[in-house]
């Protein structure tokens, strides 16, 4: 975690010298945010609740949100979309491309990368600012690339994440050729 951390710390900077927004996602594990299956999650496995708004565990570590940066809080979630105001924050800033850094590559990483792409964003992953909880770095990140299409770089390659020149796909860029190619396979 350490390496994550610092990794992470480095590509915020990088960022906001590119002029590229940063925004923070934190997780509050109270107990009062927790619905009924969080609980009984934990109470199966022995958990105690993390991440107790208040505490160090709530707290960024190793870098911190700016003047001016925004910050949104899951409340006993994984997914940064089901922070109140998350994907609004978004669509008004007309943001279409989300690059991610921190914990956990397998649980919050992958369920905000999901709901990501499901929502029509482009997604990078930076592999040296996450690492997996459950399952293996190379087999999470594998499956996002799949199933996602998420690009995946590192913290010190920012010309291939800091700004995304928006892919259109092939049905929209050569309508022609996608015509001629379906009246072919006819």
């Amino acid at each position: 975690l350490a390496r994550v951390v610092a990794n992470t710390a480095r590509a915020v900077g990088l960022a906001r010298e590119a002029g590229v927004e940063v925004v923070f996602v934190r997780f509050a594990g109270d107990l009062a945010f927790q619905r009924p299956s969080w609980r009984r999650r934990d109470r199966l496995l022995g958990k105690r609740p993390k991440c107790l708004s208040g505490t160090w565990g709530a707290e960024f570590r190793g870098v911190a949100p700016a003047d001016g940066e925004r910050v949104f809080t899951k409340r006993a979630c994984f997914d940064a979309f089901l922070a109140h105001g998350f994907g609004g924050y978004l669509r008004r800033r007309r943001i279409g491309h989300l690059v991610f850094a921190g914990v956990y590559a397998d649980v919050c990483v992958d369920s905000t990368a999901r709901t990501a792409f499901q929502k029509g964003f482009h997604v990078t992953v930076l592999t040296d600012c996450t690492t997996a909880l459950h399952r293996s770095d190379d087999e999470t990140v594998r499956f996002m690339k799949v199933v996602y299409g998420a690009r995946t770089a590192t913290h010190d390659q920012p010309a291939s994440w800091a700004h995304f020149a928006g892919e259109e796909d092939e049905w929209t860029s050569r309508p022609e050729a996608s015509k001629a190619e379906s009246a072919g396979r006819r």
